[in-house]
């Protein structure tokens, strides 16, 4: 009895590593999306907000990416299961040098750092009001790749017969 309890506490505890933020994105963080902060909503100072790269601008003494915010999954990675799903842009400013060939538009962020207010930048002919974040920490992730299963053979793929191969098996 005692095994089975030790076992079953121990595949709980590996199933939860997998779950958890890399270390530099670990922390407590309020609920709020970009969106909100720039609505007016700028009660809290630390984020953690990530998503997709829309445009890195590296500067004399900073790099700043606009990012448009997606969901976080439970281990701080911008979600893909909901492509339209946004809760507005943002800046994230850090003081190194990023390579606009690494972080090109589409790659996924994860941001921690303090907000410092709002910025308005032109986004075809439209003023857009964005939260600018002074990043402590630009989590750059690596590129989901996607398996392509393919069949060798037609018939070892799904069938209309469930199993049933022919009349030799």
């Amino acid at each position: 009895m005692r095994i089975r309890f030790l076992l079953s506490l121990a595949a709980c505890a590996a199933l939860a590593a997998c779950a958890t933020a890399p270390k530099p994105l670990q922390g407590m963080f309020t609920k709020v999306s970009p969106h909100d902060v720039a609505a007016g909503a700028q009660a809290v100072t630390q984020v953690r907000w990530g998503g997709s790269i829309v445009e890195t601008k590296p500067g004399p003494d900073s790099t700043c990416l606009q990012l448009i915010a997606r969901p976080l999954s439970a281990n701080a990675r911008p979600s893909s299961n909901e492509p339209d799903a946004t809760g507005g842009r943002f800046i994230a400013c850090h003081a190194d040098f990023y390579d606009p060939v690494v972080f090109a538009p589409g790659r996924e962020v994860t941001v921690v750092g303090t907000l410092e207010g709002t910025t308005t930048t032109t986004i075809g002919e439209y003023d857009y009001k964005l939260p600018k974040v002074n990043a402590s920490v630009i989590y750059l992730w690596p590129e989901a790749k996607e398996a392509r299963v393919v069949y060798p053979y037609p018939y070892y793929g799904p069938s209309p017969y469930w199993g049933y191969r022919g009349s030799w098996w």
